[in-house]
């Protein structure tokens, strides 16, 4: 009976009220349909390396970063009567064309020849990631706004961590729809054809606003410094990428830090000096959390030429990791919701370094001494790791939510989202970083003749190097900085 009561939890928390925002996160959780094909692609009709990759990488967390302006705009302006629908419209709309310009693109259309293959891509990928940034501004702050508060300040912290699971697990529900069918269709179907279908994904954004009854908000007060400070950031990026200005991406990364705690601080500081002393907290453990480095794409690609991984197994590994992440998020929803942040962010970085090693393994040939296939060492890692990856994102959420200044929410959740991308910018240059000093390399045909050799000599060491990083450095943040809202003794 009790694991009925666990199981039917998330179902009897749902409320009409929560729904446009949960489709919103459906689609948002749809829009990897191509990630598998697009890796190929990439792969295989780019000369991009692992670090021009994860600079990338760095330049396509840009929007995010200044999402303050889109939150901005939520929150003061209303075009047309809607400072809701209008925003996921135009989302879509920019996601759409970005679609479009990627089939023009993979289909070798004669237009794409007057313009480099990189240049397209990047200009499509971030056409289509603002899109999603303004899609999830709107989805971000209609997650507040649906809480009951004539609740107690415990009762609407326990709603606003069940709003999170449930966006989590819509948007799990989407991973879970698409991550098999992407690999396994991707290994069936043109490039072309897969960027074709994942146009339902902007469309069914656009259903999830359209056809349910939202509550009217009235637009607050526009801030001023915080929307055309952050356009003027924007425009600094811009020209500072456009005119490729040395050590760009480490300009950008500091000022944009700067930019964004001096905008946060000018949201709390009418606060209690106590609620600012735990906002502060919060901020540093959200940031050092995801600011740890990844090992980049040389993984995967080594993945693919050294253990002969194809689209169909990805499609697999996805479909697994998915359903189980779905399945541990759900039965762990009244777990998460009833413990403290801190200690359960600690949890999941110390079985997350044991559910790193299985992939370390497999790199020292540890498999074949042990008699295993290395598709079920990987097939079983990935079934494990899985739900405890979602779990860490909804508890950084949920610390975002408690503090969200009331009129001013829209904003709030902008410049937090801009600091934790922020932080994977941090994230991204830590990995740009590393891979200059182990050097990784896949194989690069031109014409037919290999220009580039591949070359995976250092990838354990830089394995072990991201592992014990990711390992220490938050243990060590969340112990010296608890950002326990318990602790708090007033939350907005």
């Amino acid at each position: 009976m009790k694991f009925l009561d666990v199981f039917l939890l998330p179902f009897r928390a749902i409320k009409r009220r929560y729904i446009p925002l949960l489709v919103i996160y459906f689609a948002y959780g749809a829009s990897g349909f191509t990630a598998v094909a697009e890796t190929f692609w990439v792969k295989e009709e780019l000369s991009l390396s692992a670090e021009n990759l994860l600079a990338l990488g760095v330049w396509m967390t840009v929007p995010w970063t200044i999402k303050m302006i889109f939150g901005q705009m939520v929150d003061s302006f209303a075009p047309f009567g809607s400072n809701r629908k209008f925003y996921v419209y135009v989302g879509a709309t920019l996601m759409a064309l970005g679609t479009f310009l990627m089939i023009e693109l993979v289909s070798n259309a004669s237009w794409c020849a007057s313009y480099s293959k990189e240049s397209v891509y990047i200009f499509a990928s971030l056409i289509m990631m603002v899109g999603f940034v303004m899609q999830d501004v709107v989805a971000d702050t209609m997650s507040t706004e649906v809480v009951d508060k004539t609740q107690s300040a415990e009762e609407i912290r326990k709603e606003l961590a069940m709003i999170q699971v449930l966006a989590r697990l819509s948007l799990g529900l989407a991973i879970m729809f698409i991550s098999g069918l992407k690999g396994w269709l991707a290994q069936i179907y043109s490039y072309e054809t897969m960027f074709e279908i994942s146009l339902f994904v902007p469309i069914l954004s656009i259903i999830g606003v359209s056809f349910v009854k939202l509550n009217a908000v009235a637009p607050s007060p526009l801030n001023k410094p915080i929307f055309f400070g952050g356009f003027a950031f924007a425009i600094f990026v811009i020209l500072i990428g456009y005119n490729e200005v040395p050590f760009a991406q480490e300009i950008v990364f500091v000022v944009s830090l700067v930019v964004v705690l001096l905008m946060l601080n000018t949201l709390i500081r009418d606060l209690d000096a106590d609620t600012i002393k735990h906002i502060q907290m919060a901020m540093i453990v959200i940031f050092v959390y995801r600011a740890m480095p990844s090992v980049g794409p040389a993984l995967l690609w080594w993945e693919i030429d050294i253990l002969h991984f194809d689209k169909a197994f990805f499609g697999t590994l996805g479909q697994i990791g998915a359903v189980l992440a779905l399945v541990g998020m759900w039965i762990s929803a009244k777990y998460i919701i009833n413990q403290a942040i801190g200690k359960v962010l600690i949890w999941m970085s110390i079985i997350s370094f044991f559910l790193s090693l299985p992939i370390l393994g497999l790199y020292y040939d540890i498999h074949t001494m042990l008699g295993l296939d290395a598709r079920t060492v990987a097939l079983v890692d990935t079934a494990l790791a899985s739900p405890f990856d979602y779990i860490a994102g909804v508890m950084m959420l949920t610390l975002v939510a408690i503090y969200a200044p009331e009129g001013k929410k829209g904003t709030w959740f902008a410049l937090m989202a801009s600091l934790m991308n922020i932080a994977m910018s941090a994230g991204g240059l830590l990995s740009k970083y590393l891979n200059q000093i182990f050097v990784l390399s896949r194989e690069i045909k031109i014409d037919g003749i290999i220009t580039t050799p591949a070359n995976y000599d250092d990838l354990g060491v830089l394995l072990w190097t991201v592992i014990l990083i990711g390992f220490i450095v938050p243990i060590v943040t969340i112990l010296k900085f608890n950002p326990d809202p318990k602790k708090c003794k007033k939350v907005q």
